[in-house]
């Protein structure tokens, strides 16, 4: 059953108008080129092209060469994914041009509308970018956050009280700026099917309901893994990684019009231990390889004394 959204976000009159057009973007042509890659089956594809954003700390082939691309592959689904400046620890604002561009060259190559699929602070630079970037949203078909940090995660607020922190992490709080810029106005467009899941076992985006988005159940489904498969004990990293219901739900997103359907998802897949691409001799060694390289890469970030600054462009007077 999908849970109740969340109350739309506050403040609304200091930000850009929602359909206002984006600003050009500031990184460099032949970087936004290189971002992005593509099967050959994406091009000209008869069906809805997996764009996936990866989360914080890691690339696209550490994030989901070892599950989601291998699914999608043995599948023959068609996907592109993104590369992140800096393994996403440095500004979001900087990592949502990256998605920008990559929503656009998916869309321009397909020929179709697209479905976005991001884990954790992946599935927040593209909601930054749809808010900011509108002419994105008639580009996208779906939208599935994998316990994306959707209002922040108290976590942060705990750990960063006084800024000195990561740029990401500072932006992730609860009480940032960015946060509440990306959630003004709406924070889900028609056009779109929101899908976004989430697990009681999150150690890292907390509280519970964090992830949720507001919108009509047409197109906006929150729905708990639990709430399908009581026992399921994915955590923060599992759901984005190796949890066969968050790729059941995914998948049915992708494949029928509108959000995800938790009745349309068999509970046979309860019994499943990992998802489909997920190799049961490698699982121990692929996972350790993925939390060693995040914890590195975050632990390597550069430290900054607060948040940093909101882009002239997310405000109606810039």
């Amino acid at each position: 059953m999908a849970l109740a959204a969340s109350a739309s976000a506050g403040p609304t009159d200091q930000y850009a108008p929602i359909d206002r057009p984006g600003p050009r973007l500031s990184v460099p042509a032949a970087d936004l080129r290189a971002s992005v890659k593509c099967t050959p089956s994406a091009y000209h594809s008869r069906r809805e092209v997996a764009l996936l954003v990866p989360g914080t700390g890691v690339g696209p082939i550490e994030a989901y060469a070892w599950n989601w691309l291998a699914a999608l592959d043995k599948a023959d689904y068609p996907h592109c994914a993104v590369t992140l400046p800096g393994n996403s620890v440095g500004d979001v604002q900087e990592s949502a041009e990256y998605v920008v561009h990559a929503i656009r060259h998916t869309y321009r190559i397909s020929r179709s509308k697209i479905a976005v699929i991001g884990a954790s602070q992946g599935g927040v630079s593209p909601r930054f970018a749809l808010r900011f970037w509108p002419d994105t949203r008639a580009m996208v078909a779906d939208y599935v956050g994998l316990a994306a940090v959707n209002h922040g995660s108290s976590q942060n607020d705990i750990a960063y009280p006084d800024g000195n922190g990561p740029a990401f992490a500072l932006q992730l709080k609860r009480t940032s700026k960015f946060i509440e810029a990306m959630n003004s106005g709406k924070e889900t467009f028609p056009g779109i099917s929101y899908t976004s899941l989430s697990t009681s076992h999150d150690q890292f985006v907390t509280p519970e309901g964090t992830t949720d988005l507001s919108g009509p159940a047409s197109r906006v489904a929150n729905i708990s893994l639990q709430s399908i498969c009581p026992a399921d004990s994915s955590d923060h990293i599992g759901i984005g990684t190796s949890d066969a219901v968050a790729y059941a739900l995914a998948m049915n997103a992708l494949t029928h019009a509108g959000p995800a359907d938790p009745e349309a998802v068999s509970t046979s897949v309860c019994d499943q231990t990992l998802m489909p691409g997920v190799d049961p001799s490698t699982y121990e060694s692929d996972l350790a390889a993925f939390i060693k390289t995040s914890t590195a890469n975050i632990t390597k970030a550069r430290v900054l004394p607060a948040e940093p600054t909101l882009k002239p462009y997310v405000f109606a007077s810039r």
